[in-house]
C-alpha cells in the first residue's frame, strides 16, 4: 500500500490529516471519553468558518468541533 498524505489548504493556513485526527481525539477525550473507544472517525472539514466537525462512531453533535 502507498502511503498518502492528505493536506487542507486555505486563507493561507495548511492542515494536515494526522493533524486533524490528532485534534479530534483530543477534543474527545476531553468530553469524558476514551480513545481506546474509538472505532470510526469522519471529519468534515469547513474552511470558512476555520473549523471541522467531526463524527465518532456514528454520534456527532454541535460541540463536535474543532477550530482549525
Amino acid at each position: 500500500m502507498a502511503k498518502t498524505s492528505l493536506f487542507v489548504e486555505y486563507n493561507g493556513n495548511k492542515v494536515e490529516e494526522k493533524d486533524l485526527i490528532a485534534a479530534v481525539k483530543k477534543a474527545y477525550t476531553k468530553k469524558g471519553n476514551k480513545v481506546g473507544d474509538i472505532k470510526t472517525i469522519e471529519i468534515y472539514v469547513k474552511p470558512e468558518e476555520s473549523a471541522a466537525y467531526y463524527v465518532v462512531n456514528g454520534v456527532g453533535a454541535d460541540d463536535y468541533k474543532i477550530e482549525l
